[in-house]
């Protein structure tokens, strides 16, 4: 037996490499691609969920929306359709995690600024004090391409129900009147059907931003292989 396996060592070292090629191709083949999660109202946090959404499990999207950016225009659902995009939102005098939000958004932003298929939206929890020409000042003080940024501003309830009944990204805060919010420092990621996918990412964690870059190549990837 001795001898056999010096007479053929070389034949069942090849023989042991190409099982084990084999094997790794065939386990690859099983593996299959990294996928985003779909998500839905009732796996967030309620703190951060409109009563009327609680308990909603399936089928949620963006609800359409009309609001006004840096320029002036008028921003709606359709400047989003068919695009990936990640949604936060601050306010411009916000001394506290709005700029570290802002500068990991730029992030973003330096990432797939040459991408069409990717944009941002960033919307003003105090729209009152956030007009047109204060959020031209601080989109040109931050750096924001505007083709690929907006931030935007408009009635507050409409901007309070985005926030609680489609991005699942405020809190509602009781001492401050009916649509009064407490913005968190959450970044969703939303998908060209306007769906929330894989999880919030904290806004202020430069690995958290990461994580979310990694994520959109990862859902960019998933729609050109449906095309495929």
């Amino acid at each position: 037996m001795r001898k056999f396996f010096e007479d053929n060592k070389w034949r069942i070292l090849f023989m042991v490499i190409l099982c084990s090629g084999i094997m790794a191709a065939f386990q690859y083949a099983l593996t299959p691609d990294r996928t985003l999660a779909i998500l839905q109202p009732d796996q967030f946090d309620p703190a951060l969920v409109d009563d009327s959404m609680l308990f909603v499990k399936k089928y949620h999207k963006i609800a359409p929306f009309e609001l006004v950016n840096q320029n002036g225009d008028t921003i709606t659902q359709a400047d989003y359709q068919g695009k990936i995009y990640v949604a936060d939102f601050f306010f411009t005098t916000c001394p506290t995690i709005c700029p570290t939000m802002t500068k990991n958004m730029t992030l973003i932003q330096e990432e797939f600024k040459d991408d069409p298929e990717v944009l941002l939206l960033s919307h003003s929890v105090t729209p009152e004090v956030d007009s047109v020409a204060v959020l031209r000042e601080y989109a040109d003080r931050k750096g924001i391409i505007d083709s690929k940024w907006n931030l935007v501003t408009g009635e507050r309830k409409q901007i309070y129900d985005l926030a609680r009944k489609s991005y699942l990204a405020v809190k509602k805060n009781k001492y401050g009147g009916e649509n009064a919010m407490i913005h968190t420092e959450n970044f969703l990621l939303v998908d060209k059907e306007g769906r929330l996918r894989e999880r919030s990412y904290d806004g202020t964690d430069e690995e958290d931003i990461q994580a979310l870059i990694e994520d959109i190549y990862v859902l960019k990837e998933s729609y050109r292989n449906e095309v495929e």
